[in-house]
């Protein structure tokens, strides 16, 4: 076959990046060490960045509501300038109002179980003080209370402080440091994601132009393409979710009403929160409010337990399908995945941007098989590139 000067120069072009690649992959693979501390330290300095960026995806599904109704039409300068300083406002307000509710109704009410536990301990401790020797050895446990050495115990715990009193209290600083650190880095990220949500249409069409001046063209568009479906992915994920949490809420604060439960607003608020997580979110405020539940009545903490796995198989099979419907076109199976994956991989935090993720893929992976199925199948003429928004 004969090749012209041309095709000879480009085939020597792919034959050396492949090699390229193959020696960085095998570098990378016998220092991996060594990379993964370079990624841990590349992700530690950037995490402001990245986490201002997470903030302003989540911004921006109210904040684009509030634009897309407010003074769409007009053609007033002021109108036109205040849009959207008015629609980030709006948008923060009613973000902050939600975590400033859920934290007034649940902050109190579990340092009340806390002090009823608090208060149950002592009054038990109380309790034994007053009782002899012959009253302890009656009880079930009492043979092994009289038989530790009380003196003993509290010189044991005195001498440990006084030996860990110098490492306490270097754990106490750093730990002070950091949370002062997470503050400084939260600030900057909120900064970042203000500028990102006021700059965002130019922002947008910066990087259109960027990728289509120095990546391949079929690359470039479907970059652009995979960036539009994951923007539409996350913006309907994040209402979705956002629209299930308060109905699942909602649900359980007033069943536990009608089953006459303790702390059903700060329950069903906690639940509500929580459920943004998906699959496993509702069970986390579900297992705090059991527990708030059962230090007042441990009755009612039971029938809790069962009325929730109740309304979470309500939930599950009929209020979440049409809630979030076409919204989030992964199947559940492939959803459960998401959240474990997320989950090892990143906390919470992961947990919560997983399913979007996987939404993305999934949808793009979708596509590139219906496109390869066609030009199997000949109905292809020539190469379909997805279509690329500008």
């Amino acid at each position: 076959m004969d090749f012209t000067p041309e095709k000879r120069k480009k085939t020597a072009k792919w034959l050396i990046g492949v090699v390229t690649a193959c020696i960085l992959i095998f570098l990378g693979v016998q220092n991996i060490g060594a990379v993964a501390d370079a990624l841990s330290w590349c992700i530690s300095l950037i995490a402001p960045l990245l986490i201002g960026f997470a903030i302003a995806v989540i911004l921006n599904v109210p904040m684009g509501f509030f634009e897309s109704h407010f003074w769409k039409n007009t053609k007033k300068p002021l109108l036109q300038k205040l849009r959207r300083p008015v629609s980030f406002l709006l948008a923060l307000i009613i973000i902050l109002a939600v975590f400033v509710g859920v934290v007034w109704l649940v902050i109190p009410e579990l340092f009340n179980a806390l002090n009823v536990i608090a208060q149950g301990v002592m009054g038990f401790i109380n309790e034994l003080n007053s009782m002899t020797g012959a009253e302890l050895s009656q009880l079930p446990f009492g043979d092994a209370l009289l038989s530790i050495d009380w003196d003993y115990v509290l010189s044991s715990i005195q001498n440990w402080l006084k030996d860990e009193g110098g490492t306490i209290v270097n754990t106490a600083f750093g730990t002070v440091t950091s949370l002062v650190g997470g503050i400084f880095d939260f600030f900057i990220a909120f900064v970042f994601a203000i500028y990102i949500l006021f700059s965002k249409d130019k922002l947008k069409r910066q990087a259109c132009r960027l990728i289509r001046a120095w990546l391949p063209k079929g690359f470039g568009e479907w970059l652009i393409h995979a960036s539009s479906v994951a923007n539409v992915t996350f913006r309907n994920f994040i209402s979705g979710q956002s629209l299930e949490a308060v109905i699942l809420g909602s649900l359980c604060a007033i069943g536990m009403l009608a089953l006459q439960i303790p702390y059903a607003p700060m329950v069903g608020a906690l639940v509500g929160v929580t459920a943004l997580i998906p699959v496993v979110g509702a069970f986390i405020g579900t297992i705090v409010g059991a527990f708030m539940i059962l230090t007042v009545e441990p009755v009612k903490a039971v029938i809790f337990v069962i009325f929730f796995l109740i309304l979470q198989q309500i939930e599950g099979n009929l209020i979440y399908p049409r809630v979030m419907g076409s919204r989030v076109n992964l199947p559940g199976m492939w959803i459960l995945a998401a959240v474990t994956v997320g989950g090892g991989i990143s906390g919470p935090f992961g947990m919560l941007l997983s399913v979007p993720v996987a939404s993305t893929a999934y949808i793009l992976f979708k596509e590139a098989t219906q496109r390869r199925e066609k030009q199997q199948a000949g109905q292809l003429t020539e190469k379909e590139e997805p279509e690329a928004s500008a």
